[in-house]
């Protein structure tokens, strides 16, 4: 791809790293700021600058917040003894939106995936898992993809947490093997929510 202008390509270039985005979408998508009021541009690099500088992850379960405590953790009317484990914010997002889950999240920032170099240790587990160990935990709700990353990430928060009083479950199949969470519809992944099963049954034939 040509460029008449090396500002043009280097715009070009830093917009294609984003998730999704080609060259070809990455230069219409520059050109398109280039034809809008110059405040445009600059509301949208201050947003970024000021989200990438100022935002924070929840002390409590990981979740990105704008303080110390997001809102959901500090929301009374919610059960904390129920606790959703998630990969990450979009998952949060997803379930949220079907209005079906009253307990709080744990994301964990990830799933175990060895051939991507990601262990336990990088993922936010420890802090689950004192959770269970301290007794603040009824119930852990697993609600991760059903992949072979996902199904590992499950089982070994399982094993560190077997011994203890807390009951575990796994959302119902009602999601397609292999989907995430993000891309369910909402009917569909309240659905599995509601009718989340023990995770006992799940893992019977492993």
């Amino acid at each position: 791809m040509e460029f008449s202008s090396k500002l043009l390509e280097k715009a070009v270039n830093e917009m294609a790293q984003l998730p999704g985005i080609g060259k070809r979408t990455a230069l219409r998508l520059v050109l398109h700021l280039l034809k809008q009021p110059s405040e445009q541009t600059h509301f949208l690099s201050n947003a970024l600058t000021i989200m990438r500088e100022e935002i924070k992850f929840c002390v409590s379960c990981h979740n990105i917040s704008d303080v110390e405590v997001c809102e959901i953790c500090k929301n009374a009317k919610r059960n904390h003894k129920i606790i959703c484990v998630v990969e990450d914010i979009r998952d949060v997002m997803a379930i949220e939106n079907t209005n079906q889950f009253k307990g709080i999240y744990h994301v964990l920032g990830g799933k175990i995936s060895p051939i991507d170099g990601v262990g336990p240790s990088q993922l936010n587990i420890n802090s689950l898992v004192e959770k269970v160990k301290l007794g603040e935990v009824d119930e852990l709700i697993f609600a991760l993809s059903s992949t072979m990353e996902g199904d590992t990430t499950n089982f070994y928060i399982f094993k560190q947490i077997k011994d203890f009083d807390v009951m575990t479950s796994t959302i119902a199949r009602g999601i397609a093997v292999g989907d995430e969470l993000e891309y369910a519809d909402e009917v569909t992944l309240g659905r599995s929510i509601l009718n989340r099963v023990p995770f006992e049954n799940s893992i019977k034939n492993l």
